[in-house]
């Protein structure tokens, strides 16, 4: 199995009091499905993994498994800062029905590349499921450079890779150091701007925050790609620009989140501390949203 297309991490339904609303899961796993998702990635940053305690995770899971019922991939986020806990979650996981792992790295106190590298290879040697490393350094402190890459893509079930630094030349490093261990090493754009561009240069697609918003929209990108449409799926890349600039009013994640919110959909703020935006920011959500309505995202 490798990874490929766009992949959503679906944003966790919460209730008033920040508790997971279970039963609301179902209803965005198959708007994004019935959008042309190709897959759904279970508390990933947007589903805020980093605040869930170990037993949400594995009910979060489950219903997500329950609610695709095999229609495209699930994949599940189990890295942590420990790597007791990351072997722990990812055989969770398996135990569920997962299809692939996402392992973010350990974050606050510093990893040599030696430690990220053992880290790595403990969870792969805990499952057979197939792996994607999950490299965030803005969130979690610790970058996995692209040689570390190309050493665990030697590791049978490590497959691809998820960067979401933001730095196109260490896109352009992981697939090089992970096709020389693996011609079909993976590698996805964690960042939305990035997406069609990583495809240009020979990776797989890209696990896409956006999706929750504009899911028929992300999911174009690659299926104009597949076509051949380059030009076409350059544009609609390029039409995320006024929501994504939204990004500097607030976390990332509380942007879509409210968003999707403000769409109708009843999934609630993030957990607490991390769901202030001001009016302002509200209300210029608002406007980008009807915005980007009028010129078709969706």
């Amino acid at each position: 199995m490798r990874p490929e297309g766009i992949i959503v991490p679906l944003v966790t339904p919460m209730d008033g009091d920040g508790n997971i609303a279970l039963g609301a899961i179902g209803e965005q796993v198959d708007r994004m499905i019935d959008s042309g998702v190709d897959g759904i990635f279970a508390f990933g940053t947007n589903g805020e993994g980093y605040i869930l305690s170990y037993e949400e995770k594995e009910k979060v899971l489950s219903s997500v498994i329950d609610a695709v019922s095999g229609r495209v991939p699930v994949y599940a986020g189990t890295g942590a800062i420990s790597t007791e806990e990351a072997v722990r979650t990812s055989r969770m996981a398996a135990r569920l029905g997962a299809d692939y792992l996402s392992v973010i790295t350990p974050s606050f106190a510093k990893a040599s590349q030696e430690e990220l590298y053992a880290y790595y290879e403990t969870v792969a040697a805990s499952t057979d499921l197939p792996i994607i490393i999950y490299n965030i350094p803005a969130r979690t402190g610790n970058a996995v450079s692209p040689e570390t890459v190309g050493r665990l893509a030697k590791l049978g079930n490590i497959v691809g890779a998820k960067d979401s630094s933001g730095d196109f030349s260490n896109i352009l490093s992981y697939i090089q150091e992970g096709r020389k261990a693996d011609p079909d090493f993976a590698i996805l754009s964690g960042n939305d701007r990035l997406i069609i561009w990583t495809l240009i240069a020979g990776g797989k697609g890209g696990i896409a925050g956006c999706a929750n918003v504009y899911p028929k929209t992300l999911a174009s990108i690659y299926d104009l790609y597949k076509e051949g449409r380059i030009e076409e799926a350059i544009q609609v890349n390029e039409s995320l620009a006024d929501f994504r600039a939204l990004f500097k009013f607030g976390n990332p994640n509380t942007v879509v989140k409210k968003a999707v919110q403000l769409l109708g959909y009843e999934v609630g703020e993030c957990r607490a501390p991390f769901n202030k935006l001001d009016a302002k920011a509200v209300d210029l959500i608002k406007k980008c949203l009807d915005s980007d309505k009028a010129k078709g995202l969706c």
